[in-house]
């Protein structure tokens, strides 16, 4: 499978545009379309892959582990962000999703940590 292939699948898994994945790496709104030509630059494909949570060996097929090389990890807003949460390497849906937002929500609640 090339990069673009699996740009593609990734976007679509978030409801993402191309264009979006490449506003967000920071990279020209149509660059990722020429990956199918030209290969992409290292700088693109880590930016590319910084956005979307995996590592340029995964987007380069090199792998089948789609987690990031990264060491710096992010804190991720549940209701803002649109990360793909996954156990035992299947998709949560987001009813799932809202339903660990509830629980944890309830969980502070009860231990009185909400500000």
């Amino acid at each position: 499978m090339k990069p673009l292939d699996r740009v593609k699948e990734l976007a679509k898994k978030r409801g993402w545009s191309l264009q979006k994945v490449a506003m967000e790496a920071g990279i020209g709104i149509n660059s990722i379309y020429r990956w199918s030509s030209k290969t992409p630059s290292t700088n693109s494909l880590q930016a590319v892959a910084d956005v979307l949570g995996v590592s340029v060996d995964y987007l380069l097929g090199n792998t089948d582990e789609m987690h990031s090389n990264k060491k710096d990890d992010k804190t991720v807003d549940l209701e803002q962000d649109t990360t793909i949460l996954a156990l035992d390497g299947i998709e949560l849906s987001d009813d799932y999703k809202q339903f660990i937002i509830d629980q944890v929500r309830s969980l502070r609640k009860l231990r009185g940590d909400d500000e």
